[in-house]
């Protein structure tokens, strides 16, 4: 997850052989579904807003802020992959500044399918206790939480910028395009990103997992509604699918290195880019 931000632009010194044609069939290949996407968001967004429904469900205030944080995600993918392919340098503090937004909206899905997993749960489990254990108050307490941990990622990246030698820049322009091995080249930054990798999947992947097991054997309680559970099973069973999609990001970064030491550079290119539209788009 963390790498994510700059796995979006890592073109790689590829592009260089790459002529204008390819630019544009790259580019459109990749930002006709982005914008198919953040169109359908948007769409989403705004139908979530429109009642008030909508706005007074726990669950959907949940959805709401999920689809708020992947929409800015994928916006922020798509800019830095543009800008990449352009061939666009931007200063150190831009990078860096597009980078930790990218990498801060990037944890917020993880963390908030967890969230959204355990609503279903005491839905289930606890329904006598649901309406006054998922109230509106909560909620905002949960998604709070959420996008506190993910900034306190963030800060703690920073910190590794201290070990950033800027006093030996001669300018604050880039010399390659922007992502983090560019701006934030630091062995312990990677390690930490590692381990917090490992600890969001583990963590995430347990919680789902739970309590989707939790339902399953609620459901199987005579006291249990059948129906109600059978619902709460499906949608845990895709919450379990959106993880895994939204934490598939984490492989990008070793599966296109491991890529580009075993073929030629034309080829890596145009499989990169193939692998951004399944991966993270």
């Amino acid at each position: 997850m963390s790498n994510v931000s700059y796995s979006y632009s890592n073109i790689t010194v590829g592009l260089q052989y790459q002529g204008v044609l390819e630019l544009v069939i790259f580019s459109c290949l990749t930002t006709v579904p982005a914008c198919v996407s953040l169109l359908i968001n948007g769409i989403m967004i705004f139908t979530l807003r429109s009642k008030p429904v909508f706005r007074d469900t726990c669950r959907y205030v949940l959805l709401y802020n999920l689809l708020v944080a992947d929409t800015a995600q994928l916006a922020m993918s798509q800019i830095l992959y543009l800008l990449a392919l352009g061939r666009v340098r931007l200063t150190y503090p831009v990078c860096g500044m597009l980078s930790l937004l990218g990498n801060l909206t990037a944890n917020i899905s993880p963390l908030m399918l967890v969230v959204m997993s355990l609503e279903r749960y005491v839905a289930v489990c606890y329904p006598l206790r649901h309406a006054s254990i998922i109230t509106i108050r909560n909620t905002t307490l949960a998604i709070f939480a959420s996008w506190t941990v993910s900034l306190l990622n963030n800060l703690t990246r920073c910190l590794f910028l201290l070990q950033f030698p800027f006093d030996k820049l001669e300018t604050l322009l880039m010399k390659d395009y922007c992502y983090d091995i560019n701006w934030f080249p630091d062995s312990l930054r990677e390690n930490y990103d590692k381990a917090y990798t490992v600890f969001l999947c583990v963590a995430a992947g347990l919680a789902v997992i739970s309590s989707y097991t939790g339902v399953v054997l609620a459901a199987r309680s005579a006291s249990t509604d059948k129906v109600s559970a059978l619902k709460a099973r499906k949608t845990l069973l895709l919450h379990i699918v959106q993880l895994g999609l939204s934490l598939s990001s984490a492989i990008y970064y070793p599966l296109v290195f491991a890529l580009a030491r075993n073929v030629t550079r034309i080829v890596f290119v145009g499989v990169q880019n193939v692998f951004y539209v399944i991966i993270i788009i």
